[in-house]
C-alpha cells in the first residue's frame, strides 16, 4: 500500500492491453476479415473547387467483380456534420467539390484492385471554380463562396468578447507590446489509417466497426445520413492505432462502407490509404494572430488584447470551438484581469481543420509565450521569475468566467527551473547554444457537450462474477492513451482486487453505456469518476452481505488483496469471490451503474460553453538547444517538463503521455507543415513530410507534480494533452537566447534561422515572421463583466453525483 493509502493508484504498472498489443494479437479494424466480405474504394476530387455537371457509373458498373457502385444521390438528401451550427458535409458530393480529396463515388468489389480499376471507369465532368487557398484570397474574394453560410462571405465564424476595460489597462502599463506570430497548419500523423468495416445484416440492422474516438457521435449521424432508426444501428469502436484528434469526425468512408454494404447485400471494408489520411486531415489550423498586453514594470499583466484568423478550409468541423479556443485559455494560465478576444475561422479550399492534440491551443500559447519572452527582456525581469508572479490564483474565476480549482504551475515552474539549471544557463550560454522556457495549461474535460443536455458524458457499468472476475462496460475509446487501463486501475482499487481480475470491454454502442468520445482530455477524469461511482455502489452491496456474515456493522468492512474483511482484525473475512456469491445471493445479478456529468459553469453569455472543464492542468518547460549558425539547423539537447497532474494513477503511463506530448511539439516547432500548391497537398506521405525520429529525439526528463484535485478521479487531471503547449514557444525562446533571432512562426525551419542572422548582420531587427494583417473587420464586441478573482464556484457539486 502507498503513502496515501492506495494499494493500486499511483503504482508503475504496464497497460492491461499491453501484451495483446506488443505481440501483434489486438485486432484493428483493418484486421477485421468477414465472410463474403467486399472492399470499398472511394473517388476523390482533383479540383480544389468545382461544380460537379455530371457522373457516369456505367462503365464501372459493368467491370466484372464490382458489386456496387454509388454516388452522393444514393443517400437521403441531406448534410451533416459534427457540430449542429456546422452541418455542411456530404457523404458523398452531389453538387459541388470544395477540395482536392473530396469524395464524389464509391465501388465495393471483389478486391481492392478491381474496386481501384471501377474508379478509373467512372466519368466525372466538372465545371472548375477558382480556388481560394488562403485567408487572404478567401477575404479578397467574397463573389466566390466555398460555403453557403456563415458569418459573412468565406466567413464561417466570427467572434468578439470582452470583459472589462482592456483600454484602460493598456493605459495603467510601463510597457504595452503588440506582436505578430503565425503557427502553421500541421497533421496528426497517426501511425494507423482510418479504416471502417460495415455489414448490413438480413434482419435489416446495420454493424459498423470503425476506427473512431468517438462512437457515440458516429452512431447519432449514421442515423441522420442513412434515415435507419438508431435502434437498428450498431457501432463498435476498434482498437484505435493513434488519433489525437484526427479520428474524432464522422468521415465519408465510413458512410460510404454503410451504404455500399446495404446495396451489395455484403460486408463491406473500406481502408484509407496515407495519402487519402492526409486529405481526410481535421488537424491543427494555420492560424494568425496578433496580441496587444500591457504589463506593469514588475511584469504584471494589466489587460490583454487578443486577435485570430483562421484558416479553416473547407468544411466546418469543430471550427466553431476551434475559434473560441484559439481565445479562451489564456486567461487560465496568467492571471490577467481584463481581457478581449476577437477571432474568425475563413473557409478556404484545402482539407478542413479541427481538432488536434490541444485543440486550438498550442498556436495561441506559442504566440503568448514568445511575447511574454519579450517583455521580460525589455522589462529586465527574468522569464522564469515573470511567469510566476503571473501565474493564476487556485479557486478562482477567470476574467472570461472559467473556474480554476488547484493550480501546480508555480511548483512546475520552480522544479523545471531548479532541474534545467536555468539560473545559471539562461543568457549565460555561449553563442549557438541556448535555453528558453514556457507554460500553458489546459482542460481536463469540456464542460459542456457537443448537444446540450441533462444526460451523463460518461457511463460505465461494473458487474461482478461468482468466481471473482469483474467486467467493466464504458463506452469510452482507448486512443493508445490508456484509458482502458486506467478504468481498470480505479475499480481495482476500489474494491481491494487486481486489475488483472478485471475485463474492460469498451466502446460497443450496443453493449456499454454511453461516452461522449475521446477528446478535449476527458476521459481519465470523466469516465473515471463514473468508474469510481459504480465500483462503490458494487462495494456497498459486497459490505451489506458480507458484514451480516461476519456479525458486523457495514461500517466496519473493508477490502484489499482481493479480501473483504473486518477492518482491525484482517484475519476475519473472506475472499472477494466469496462475498460476491454472498452479495449476488442475498441481492440478485451484481451489476451497477456510475454516471459522470461535470458541474455546469459555462459563463452566462454567449460563447460561455467552450473553455469550461472542472479542472486544468499546468505545465512548465524548459528547452536547451543547439544552433548553427551556419546551416540554421536548431537541434534540442535536453527537454525539462514538469506537470500538473493532479494525481498520477499510474506515473508510467503519465511519463509516457509526456514524452508523447513533447515529441509532438518538436515535430511541430521544428520540422511539420501542412501545406499546399495549386490545390494538393506538396507532401503527402510519411516519406515527405517531415517528423522527428528516434534519432532526433534529446534527453527526456519528466517531472510529476501532484496537486489532488478535488473534481478528478483520486485527484487525478490529464496529461494527454497539456505538456505539448508549452514545448514548441520554449524551443522559440531557446532559439533567441542561443543566436539573438526571433522566429514569430512556425515551423522553425533552418531557412528562417539564417535569414534572421543576415538581418541582424545588416542592423535590421533579427525577426523573422508575418508583418501585415488581413482586412477583416471584426463584430461589435460583446461585453461582459471581469470575473478575474471571483472565488471559484463550488467544486465537487456535480450531477449524478449520489
Amino acid at each position: 500500500m502507498s503513502k496515501h493509502g492506495f494499494s493500486v493508484v499511483g503504482q508503475a504498472r504496464p497497460k492491461i492491453d499491453a501484451w495483446a498489443k506488443v505481440t501483434g494479437e489486438t485486432r484493428y479494424a483493418d484486421d477485421i476479415a468477414l465472410p463474403r466480405m467486399a472492399y470499398g474504394r472511394l473517388l476523390r476530387s482533383p479540383h480544389p473547387h468545382a461544380l460537379i455537371r455530371r457522373i457516369d457509373t456505367s462503365r464501372a458498373r459493368a467491370l466484372p467483380g464490382v458489386y456496387a457502385v454509388i454516388t452522393g444521390r444514393d443517400f437521403p438528401p441531406g448534410k451533416y456534420g459534427i457540430l449542429p451550427v456546422s452541418q455542411d458535409e456530404e457523404a458523398l458530393c452531389v453538387e459541388k467539390v470544395r477540395m482536392v480529396g473530396d469524395a464524389v463515388a464509391a465501388v465495393a468489389a471483389v478486391d481492392e484492385e478491381t474496386a481501384e480499376r471501377a474508379l478509373r471507369l467512372i466519368e466525372v465532368r466538372y465545371e472548375v471554380l477558382p480556388p481560394l487557398m488562403s485567408i487572404e484570397d478567401s477575404l479578397a474574394h467574397p463573389e466566390v463562396r466555398i460555403q453557403e453560410y456563415g458569418d459573412g462571405p468565406n466567413v464561417h465564424k466570427a467572434v468578439a468578447l470582452q470583459f472589462g476595460d482592456v483600454e484602460a489597462a493598456f493605459r495603467q502599463a510601463a510597457l504595452v507590446r503588440e506582436d505578430v506570430f503565425y503557427f502553421e497548419g500541421n497533421t496528426h500523423l497517426p501511425m494507423e489509417e482510418h479504416c471502417a468495416v460495415a455489414h448490413w445484416g438480413p434482419d435489416g440492422k446495420l454493424t459498423l466497426w470503425s476506427s473512431t474516438q468517438s462512437p457515440h457521435y458516429v452512431h447519432r449521424l449514421l442515423e441522420k445520413i442513412l434515415d435507419v432508426p438508431r435502434a437498428h444501428i450498431r457501432v463498435i469502436a476498434a482498437p484505435v492505432g493513434g488519433g489525437f484528434g484526427g479520428k474524432t469526425d464522422p468521415f465519408s468512408h465510413e458512410l460510404a462502407a454503410c451504404k455500399l454494404s446495404e446495396v451489395s447485400g455484403r460486408p463491406v471494408k473500406i481502408a484509407l490509404t496515407r495519402e487519402e489520411v492526409f486529405y481526410c486531415h481535421r488537424g491543427r489550423h494555420p492560424v494568425l494572430m496578433w496580441i496587444k498586453t500591457g504589463f506593469r514594470k514588475d511584469g504584471a499583466i494589466t489587460g490583454m488584447h487578443f486577435r485570430s484568423w483562421l484558416d479553416g478550409g473547407a468544411y466546418g468541423s469543430y471550427g466553431v470551438a476551434s475559434t473560441f479556443y484559439t481565445g479562451v485559455l489564456q486567461t487560465v494560465t496568467y492571471k490577467v484581469p481584463v481581457y478581449r478576444f476577437e477571432g474568425a475561422r475563413i473557409f478556404t479550399n484545402k482539407p478542413p481543420c479541427g481538432p488536434k492534440r490541444g485543440h486550438g491551443t498550442p498556436q495561441p500559447r506559442f504566440a503568448l509565450e514568445c511575447q511574454l519572452d519579450k517583455a521580460a527582456e525589455q522589462l529586465g525581469l527574468d522569464p522564469a521569475e515573470m511567469r510566476r508572479r503571473n501565474a493564476a490564483e487556485p479557486f478562482t474565476k477567470t476574467a472570461n468566467h472559467l473556474t480554476v480549482t488547484t493550480t501546480g504551475l508555480v511548483e512546475c515552474i520552480d522544479r523545471v527551473v531548479e532541474a534545467s539549471g536555468w539560473r545559471e544557463k539562461h543568457g549565460r550560454l555561449p553563442r549557438g547554444r541556448g535555453i528558453g522556457l514556457a507554460c500553458s495549461s489546459y482542460l481536463t474535460g469540456a464542460g459542456t457537450a457537443i448537444y446540450w443536455n441533462d444526460m451523463p458524458h460518461s457511463g460505465v457499468v461494473v458487474k461482478a462474477d461468482r468466481g471473482g472476475g469483474v467486467a467493466v462496460l464504458s463506452g469510452t475509446t482507448d486512443i493508445g492513451q490508456g484509458s482502458d487501463s486506467v478504468l481498470a486501475y480505479l475499480v481495482a482499487e476500489v474494491l481491494g482486487i487486481e486489475p488483472k481480475d478485471i475485463r474492460v470491454h469498451p466502446a460497443d454502442t450496443d453493449l456499454t453505456p454511453v461516452d461522449l468520445g475521446s477528446y478535449s482530455s476527458r476521459v481519465t477524469l470523466m469516465a473515471g469518476n463514473a468508474a469510481i461511482q459504480a465500483a462503490e455502489r458494487l462495494r456497498a452491496r459486497l459490505f451489506e452481505a458480507a458484514a451480516k456474515k461476519l456479525g458486523v456493522t457495514v461500517s466496519d468492512m473493508a477490502a484489499r488483496d482481493r479480501r473483504v474483511f473486518v477492518r482491525d482484525e484482517e484475519d476475519r473475512g473472506m475472499s472477494f469471490a466469496e462475498a460476491v456469491v454472498l452479495a449476488e445471493s442475498m441481492h440478485g445479478v451484481l451489476a451497477f451503474p456510475g454516471s459522470y456529468a461535470p458541474p455546469k459553469r459555462a459563463g452566462k453569455y454567449k460563447g460561455g460553453g467552450v473553455g469550461p472543464s472542472p479542472c486544468y492542468s499546468y505545465s512548465a518547460c524548459v528547452v536547451e538547444v543547439d544552433v548553427d549558425a551556419e546551416t540554421g539547423e536548431v537541434r534540442p539537447r535536453e527537454v525539462w517538463v514538469a506537470h500538473d497532474v493532479g494525481r498520477a494513477l499510474n506515473p508510467l503511463l503519465v511519463e509516457g503521455q509526456v514524452e508523447g506530448s513533447i515529441y509532438m511539439g518538436l515535430g511541430e516547432v521544428l520540422m511539420e507543415e501542412q501545406v499546399f500548391r495549386k490545390g494538393v497537398h506538396k507532401i503527402p506521405s510519411l516519406l515527405d513530410y517531415k517528423s522527428p525520429t528516434s534519432l532526433d529525439m534529446p534527453e527526456v526528463h519528466t517531472i510529476l507534480v501532484e496537486t489532488d484535485d478535488p473534481e478528478g478521479p483520486f485527484g487525478a487531471k490529464e496529461a494527454g494533452q497539456g505538456p505539448l503547449l508549452p514545448v514548441i514557444p520554449a524551443v522559440a525562446n531557446a532559439v533567441y537566447d542561443a543566436v539573438g533571432v526571433r522566429v514569430d512562426e512556425t515551423p522553425i525551419t533552418p531557412d528562417k534561422v539564417v535569414r534572421g542572422l543576415e538581418l541582424g548582420r545588416q542592423g535590421k531587427p533579427a525577426r523573422v515572421g508575418p508583418e501585415r494583417l488581413p482586412v477583416f473587420t471584426f463584430p461589435e464586441p460583446r461585453a461582459v463583466e471581469s470575473a478575474f478573482g471571483q472565488p471559484a464556484d463550488s467544486v465537487a457539486e456535480r450531477p449524478f453525483a449520489s
